[in-house]
């Protein structure tokens, strides 16, 4: 407990250095301390105005820095290489896409195609068999045999595919605006045609991989190749056939691609521009509809063809060295006199739903 006699004593210690300090400094005078002061407020003054210039420097350097990445990233993709080169890129991303979901289809596709080769009776199978089958021989996985293959083919044939067809699009809508004109059905269809023709031979040993993948597991277990890859497809086919066996069936894979372009392309481009100028759909409804006519259209004119191209693309040489098929007219030849004519279009129905979504 302190001592209230202390407190006094220490009070009046220190009350006189009080004095001394409070006379010393002046504080009975403010006049002296008005300079230090202004001069201190015109410092802090001036602290501030540079911090908030300071602040605005900043902010007007991080939005010009901003305007110029936009513009960068604008004058690239408007740079020509760069549009020119986008209908390919967009192409190809979208069929491999599309690819990925459907690749069972197209393998139930292909079975059906080469089930019951060189026999006219019989019994027939269907889509459901043909997965049963798969399945109960190897597993759901086996569904997606060849997806690699399936996967170069749409970044090498889709790729090309649709850019050049954007191309000659491009090039005949200048045409056509330079005449007062409109881009008819005839210049949709040739752009569509040669598109696909080019297409086709660019990705035709990717294509035959595929059937050879796909159609492996139909072999005797001792005779199949079990191949890991696209790649080790292709460059095991190339050694043990040749590098020009990577072209087999080229011919009818080029008339399929041309048909196939013809109906998907051109059907889709005119059924599109007929439904914007007669129906008020919107713009999704009618591009699933045009798409739905052109999917019909590039089935029914390519499905022969694309039956002829697997046929010879998965053929071997027989024990005599023989193949089955000479080529494209004797392909037809021989299922049309064997199987009929009807069997060109087996699995009608599920090569539309592979084809639609390309559409």
């Amino acid at each position: 407990m302190s001592n209230p006699t202390d407190s006094s004593s220490n009070s009046s210690t220190v009350l006189p250095h009080l004095l001394v300090v409070h006379d010393f400094l002046g504080l009975d005078n403010p006049s002296l301390f008005l300079p230090a002061a202004s001069a201190m407020s015109s410092t802090t003054s001036k602290a501030l105005d540079a911090a908030k210039s300071t602040t605005q420097t900043a902010k007007s350097s991080l939005r010009t820095m901003s305007e110029e990445t936009g513009a960068t990233t604008s004058s690239l993709l408007h740079h020509p290489y760069t549009r020119a080169a986008l209908p390919f890129l967009n192409g190809g991303l979208a069929g491999m896409t599309a690819t990925t979901v459907i690749q069972p289809i197209d393998m139930i596709k292909v079975r059906l195609q080469l089930a019951g080769e060189g026999v006219k009776t019989g019994p027939k199978p269907t889509p459901i068999s043909v997965t049963r089958e798969i399945i109960a021989q190897g597993k759901v996985g086996d569904l997606y045999t060849g997806l690699s293959a399936g996967l170069l083919r749409q970044a090498v044939y889709t790729t090309a595919r649709i850019g050049i067809f954007d191309t000659f699009m491009n090039l005949l809508k200048t045409r056509a605006e330079s005449n007062g004109t409109q881009i008819g059905f005839k210049e949709r269809s040739a752009a569509g045609l040669s598109a696909g023709g080019l297409a086709a031979m660019v990705g035709n040993p990717a294509d035959l991989a595929l059937i050879r993948m796909q159609s492996d597991g139909l072999k005797p277990a001792a005779e199949r190749a079990h191949y890991r890859s696209v790649v080790d497809a292709l460059s095991r086919i190339a050694k043990a056939e040749g590098i020009t066996a990577l072209w087999a069936g080229s011919y009818p894979t080029v008339v399929r691609a041309m048909a196939l372009n013809f109906g998907q392309l051109a059907f889709f481009s005119e059924a599109k521009t007929q439904l914007q100028t007669r129906t008020q759909w919107s713009k999704q409804t009618q591009t699933l509809s045009a798409s739905a006519v052109a999917g019909f259209f590039a089935s029914f004119f390519s499905l022969p063809f694309d039956f002829v191209k697997t046929r010879l693309q998965k053929q071997s040489k027989g024990k005599d060295g023989s193949l089955p098929y000479k080529g494209m007219a004797d392909c037809f030849r021989k299922v049309a006199k064997e199987e009929g004519l009807l069997r060109f279009y087996r699995g009608f129905g599920t090569y539309y739903i592979r084809i639609a979504p390309h559409a």
